[in-house]
This record gives C-alpha cells, sequence and structure tokens, in this order.
C-alpha cells in the first residue's frame, strides 16, 4: 500500500486561494493514478480531480476553472490548487490513489484502495 499524507489546508475568505499537497510514500510514484476528494459531514465523499501518470486530468463540475490539479513525480507529490474559494468548497479533503486509470469512474471512492488522514479546508 501506498502511504498518503495531506497538509495545505486552512481557512480562508471566499474568493481567497489554498493549494493542497499529497506527498507519497511510494518510491514509483508511477503508474499511479491520484485523485482528491472531500467529504462534508453527512454527506458522501466527493470526487473533486483526477490525475493519471501521463498527466491526463479530469474535474468534477462543481470545481471546473476553479481548481488544478497536477503533481511533480520527482517529489512523489500530488497538489491541488485551489482558487475562487467559495463556502460551499469548506469540507475535509483527501488524496487517494490506485494502480489505473479510468474516466468512468475516477469519482467514486470505492475505486480507491489508499488513502491520506485528509485536511480540512475552511472558507467563510
Amino acid at each position: 500500500h501506498v502511504q498518503l499524507v495531506e497538509s495545505g489546508g486552512g481557512a480562508v475568505q471566499a474568493g481567497g486561494s489554498l493549494r493542497l499537497s499529497c506527498e507519497a510514500s511510494s518510491y514509483t510514484f508511477r503508474p499511479y493514478c491520484m485523485a482528491w476528494f472531500r467529504q462534508i459531514p453527512g454527506k458522501e465523499r466527493e470526487g473533486v480531480a483526477s490525475v493519471d501518470a501521463d498527466g491526463t486530468t479530469v474535474y468534477g463540475d462543481s470545481v471546473k476553472e476553479r481548481f488544478t490539479i497536477s503533481q511533480d513525480a520527482a517529489k512523489n507529490t500530488l497538489y491541488l490548487q485551489m482558487d475562487r474559494l467559495r463556502p460551499g468548497d469548506s469540507a475535509m479533503c483527501y488524496c487517494a490513489t490506485r494502480t489505473y486509470w479510468s474516466v468512468y469512474n475516477w469519482f467514486d471512492p470505492s475505486k480507491y484502495p489508499d488513502w491520506g488522514q485528509g485536511t480540512q479546508v475552511t472558507v467563510s
């Protein structure tokens, strides 16, 4: 299993930005597919964005053109740049990984075996 550690969460005013990071313990970063999810208490975990080992990306409708997912394979690190944040973006954010890429189920949390502990994002 891959160990994942998120960081970069915090409190920000609406319209502001945050950059989340997720460091993976695996020496071999590729060929993993990485993703960001978020969850509000009492609600299901929501897919935010995903990126495959070759850099192909996909985003949830609510974050398109505001959030950008990227990765640095040399640092084994995944990023999520979040701009124009809204109060509705407040959630616990998690990174996750799996060993294959699919645009058909990238948003399904049950398809990811490895998860980080989460980092809280609060927008007021």
